[in-house]
C-alpha cells in the first residue's frame, strides 16, 4: 500500500476536560499517514487520479476548530472517521487506512511543559465505521 504523509497541521481548537479549555481554547497539531493505492496517479501524473490532500487538511482544520469534545481520543477518532468516510464522494482513490497523531501542545498541567499525544490507526477493511 502507498502512503501520503501530512505533518504539522496546526489549528486552534476547544477540546479538553477543563471548562476553560472549551472556552479559551489552545493549539493542537495533527500528523497523518494516509494509506491508499497511488498506482493510477503514478502512471497518469493527474491530480484526478490521486487524493487531493488539500481537502484532507481542510477537514482536519474544520474538526479541530469547531469541535468541543472533552477527550483527545474522541477528536482523534472523529478525524480518522472523516478521512476514511468523507461527506462528499469523489473520484479519487479512497483512503484505506489512516494513522492520526493528535498533539495538545500546551496541556494545562502544573509543572508539565511537554506535549500530550494520541495516536490512532483506523482502516476500512476492519469495518470500523462509526
Amino acid at each position: 500500500m502507498d502512503s501520503i504523509h501530512l505533518s504539522g497541521i496546526r489549528c486552534y481548537g476547544y477540546t479538553g476536560v477543563l471548562p476553560e479549555e472549551q472556552v479559551l481554547g489552545q493549539w493542537f497539531e495533527v500528523d497523518l499517514t494516509l494509506e491508499l493505492d497511488l498506482s493510477a496517479a503514478s502512471r497518469s501524473d493527474r491530480l484526478e487520479d490521486t487524493l487531493d490532500y488539500r481537502a484532507v487538511i481542510e477537514t482536519v482544520q474544520r474538526i479541530v476548530k469547531t469541535s468541543k469534545f472533552a477527550l483527545l481520543e474522541r477528536m482523534t477518532a472523529a478525524i480518522a472517521h472523516a478521512i476514511l468516510y468523507p461527506d462528499s464522494p469523489s473520484n479519487s482513490p479512497p483512503v484505506q487506512r489512516v494513522c492520526v497523531r493528535l498533539s495538545k501542545l500546551a496541556a494545562p498541567i502544573p509543572d508539565f511543559s511537554g506535549r500530550i499525544a494520541i495516536e490512532m490507526v483506523r482502516s476500512r477493511e476492519r469495518g470500523e465505521r462509526e
